[in-house]
Parts: C-alpha cells; structure tokens; sequence
C-alpha cells in the first residue's frame, strides 16, 4: 500500500484512495482490500458494517493512516484491527 494506490473492498462497493501510509493491509467489513474487486463478493463482519461515506477522509489514531473514500459502501474500514474514524475538519481562524 502505498499514497495514490486504489483499493477496491471485496464486500461492498468501497473504494479508497491511498493518502498516507505504508506496508499495512486495510480492510473493508473485515477482509482485505485489493487493487481488483473479485468476482464473488466476500461476506463482511456484522460488527464492521457501519458504511463509508464518499468523500470523507479515514484516519487511525496515530494519524499515520489517511485514506479518501471515492466511492460509498456498507463496510468499515479497518487497519491492524483498529476501525478508522472519519477526519475531522481543521477549525478556521477567527477573523477578530
């Protein structure tokens, strides 16, 4: 994995886009992504199945992991078992 890689989920329709990161497997409902969606969808972890929104940036908390999602799915995206939260915005500066 690595930035400007496409990852497509094997459980849903998830696509990312590699941000920051490196030597990781992140994971859609619980099974690894790859840069092909197979044939036969895999079956996703209930507990992993929160969804993604387009758009929306996925970070750990370490924040060594950001990955964009260009398309929206069912599944949660997880790396090393850890669920990635969505980025929150940075707040603008005051204009006093």
């Amino acid at each position: 994995m690595k930035p400007g890689t496409k990852l497509k989920s094997a459980v849903c329709d998830t696509e990312v886009m590699v941000i920051r990161g490196s030597d990781l497997t992140a994971m859609c409902g619980g099974v690894a992504m790859g840069p092909e969606k197979p044939t036969e969808p895999a079956t996703a972890d209930p507990d992993l199945s929160q969804g993604t929104q387009i758009g929306k940036r996925y970070v750990n908390a370490a924040g060594t992991v950001e990955l964009l999602c260009v398309k929206a799915g069912k599944g949660s995206l997880s790396i090393a078992g850890e669920t990635l939260q969505i980025k929150d915005a940075k707040p603008l500066p005051s204009s006093d």
